[in-house]
C-alpha cells in the first residue's frame, strides 16, 4: 500500500496484522510472549538499562561476559544451569546486582525476535503494557504493523493470541482517536488482516480479549500457564496476566532492547 503522510510521524493509512513466529513487516512489528519473555523484558527495563536478547545458552553466556551483564534465561521453562536467575519476571523484581545490562535467551519468544530481522521498528508488548505498547507501534507506523506471536514449541499459543488482541484493541482505539477508519470503504485509513488476508483472524483476537474473567481463565489453563505453575512459577503466571501495569516499552535498537 502505498502510503501518504501527513506528518513525520503519522500515516494517513496503515494495515494492522497479525502472524505467528516470523515477523514480514518491513515496519512495525510486536513480538508477544504473554507467557513470559514478553513481561520479563517490559520488568526489567525497571531495573537495567538494557536487555540483550541471545538466541542460544551459549551467546548469552559470551554475551554476559562480554557486556558484564546479569545472565537470563530458560529451556522449557526451566533455568538453564550456571545462570544467575530464568525467564521470570518475579525474580527480576527481587534480583539484587550492580550490572547495568541483562542478557535473555528463552524457549519462545527472544528465539522469535531472530525472525524479526526486518521491520524497522521491533517492539516488545504483552497484557501488563499493552496500551502503551499500542501507543508507540502507531506513533511509528508508516505503512503498517505487525503483531508476531511467538507460540509455544512452533504451536499456536492461545495466551499469545490474547495478549495479541488486548493490543489490538488498543491499537484501533489509538487510531479511532487519530479520527482513523477502519477499511469499509475506498476512503478508510487502516485495515486488519492476517498474512492470509483475512481480517476475522484479527477481530477475532480483540473480540476474545475483551472478557477478562475467561481470558484470565483460559491462559492459566493454557500449555503455558499450566506447565509453569507445576514448575512453582504461579506467581508469575498472574504478574503476566495483569493489563496495563506499567507504560515501559521495550525497543530493539542495535541488537538490545531499550526503553522507547
Amino acid at each position: 500500500m502505498q502510503i501518504i503522510k501527513t506528518s513525520e510521524t503519522e500515516a494517513e493509512k496503515v494495515i494492522i496484522n497479525l502472524s505467528q513466529e516470523k515477523s514480514h513487516s518491513k515496519d512495525v512489528s510486536i513480538m508477544v510472549d504473554a507467557l513470559r519473555a514478553s513481561t520479563t523484558v517490559t520488568i526489567a527495563l525497571d531495573y537495567f538499562k538494557e536487555v540483550i536478547p541471545a538466541f542460544t545458552p551459549e551467546e548469552a553466556r559470551e554475551l554476559s561476559l562480554k557486556h558484564n551483564a546479569v545472565l537470563a534465561g530458560e529451556r522449557k521453562g526451566v533455568k538453564l544451569e550456571g545462570f544467575d536467575i530464568g525467564n521470570s519476571p518475579g525474580e527480576i523484581k527481587e534480583f539484587e546486582t550492580n550490572k547495568k545490562s541483562m542478557v535473555l535467551t528463552t524457549s519462545n519468544g527472544i528465539m522469535t525476535m531472530e525472525n524479526m530481522q526486518n521491520p524497522k521498528h521491533v517492539l516488545v508488548g504483552g497484557f501488563i503494557n499493552a496500551k502503551s505498547v499500542a501507543k508507540a507501534a502507531v506513533e511509528l507506523a508508516e505503512e503498517e504493523i505487525e503483531i508476531v506471536m511467538g507460540g509455544y514449541n512452533h504451536e499456536f499459543a492461545i495466551e499469545d493470541f490474547l495478549a495479541a488482541g488486548e493490543i489490538l484493541f488498543y491499537i484501533e482505539k489509538e487510531l479511532k482517536e487519530r479520527n482513523m477508519t477502519p477499511k469499509e470503504n475506498d476512503g478508510s485509513n487502516y485495515e486488519l488482516k492476517d498474512r492470509e488476508g483475512f481480517s476475522e483472524y484479527a477481530i477475532s483476537a480483540i473480540l476474545a480479549s475483551r472478557n477478562l474473567e475467561l481470558t484470565n481463565e483460559q491462559v492459566l489453563k493454557s500449555k503455558s500457564g499450566k506447565r509453569l505453575s507445576y514448575l512453582n512459577y504461579s506467581d508469575d503466571v498472574e504478574l503476566c496476566m495483569k493489563r496495563n501495569i506499567t507504560e515501559n516499552v521495550g525497543i530493539l535498537k542495535d541488537g538490545k532492547i531499550v526503553l522507547y
